[in-house]
């Protein structure tokens, strides 16, 4: 079942007479519970493309449509009700809050989620039990990207975007997060989209789509994706 149609969307900025087409026309239909990895150039329109998604931006033209609702069309109110409800989101900026612990971080999804999953199960599957008490300064970059997850996590959203999710982790805690997001797509049935430069990522992906100049290059569905341990980091 197609959680995701993209059905000929532009996403077009205009400064003055300049005008900067970030997604050119694009058409693309996803799958649920895959993980997917968008691949692409700095200012190909992965991150246009994962804004649009999330009702964080909206088309100049085209729909989208995500589990069977246009989001295209919605009102302001209607989006934040959408991103409360069906996306998670897992940035390059931590966007922690610094006067909370942790574990307080991840619960604040609590207050939007309509069925969030433990604060703690989260933090401890992103190896953090032992700092759910800490604040974010206490923290490494690696160590506040992990409680982002855990938090995007906690969310319990149906789909994940995630941009660059393993760019400021190590090569072993990168890995453990990779599975984890892998457990998420294939024994909890979420969609996990991916926008990364590591090439590694891709050959763990379900679907991976190539992105350049705002178009779709390829969207290819892989047979025998690769698990996280034998990828060769």
């Amino acid at each position: 079942m197609n959680i995701i149609e993209l059905n000929d969307v532009s996403r077009v900025y205009t400064n003055g007479e300049h005008e900067q087409r970030a997604l050119d026309h694009v058409s693309l239909s996803l799958e649920e519970g895959k993980f997917i990895v968008v691949l692409g150039q700095s200012g190909a329109g992965k991150s246009t493309l994962l804004n649009l998604l999330g009702g964080l931006d909206s088309p100049t033209s085209g729909t989208i449509t995500v589990n069977g609702r246009d989001i295209s069309t919605l009102t302001p109110n209607e989006l934040a009700d959408y991103r409360a409800e069906t996306v998670g989101f897992v940035f390059q900026s931590y966007n922690l809050i610094p006067t909370l612990t942790v574990v307080e971080n991840v619960a604040l999804v609590k207050d939007i989620a309509k069925n969030p999953l433990s604060s703690h199960d989260m933090l401890e599957a992103v190896g953090l039990a032992d700092h759910i008490h800490n604040f974010p300064s206490e923290l490494s970059g690696g160590e506040q990207q992990r409680v982002s997850i855990a938090r995007a996590l906690a969310k319990n959203p149906k789909i994940l975007l995630c941009d660059e999710p393993t760019g400021a982790l190590d090569s072993e805690t990168g890995v453990m997060v990779l599975k984890l997001l892998l457990k998420m797509a294939r024994d909890m049935g979420k969609t996990i989209i991916i926008v990364t430069h590591n090439q590694n990522i891709a050959k763990m992906a379900d679907v991976v789509i190539r992105v350049k100049s705002g178009k779709i290059l390829s969207c290819t569905e892989q047979e025998n994706p690769l698990s996280a341990e034998e990828v060769d980091w």
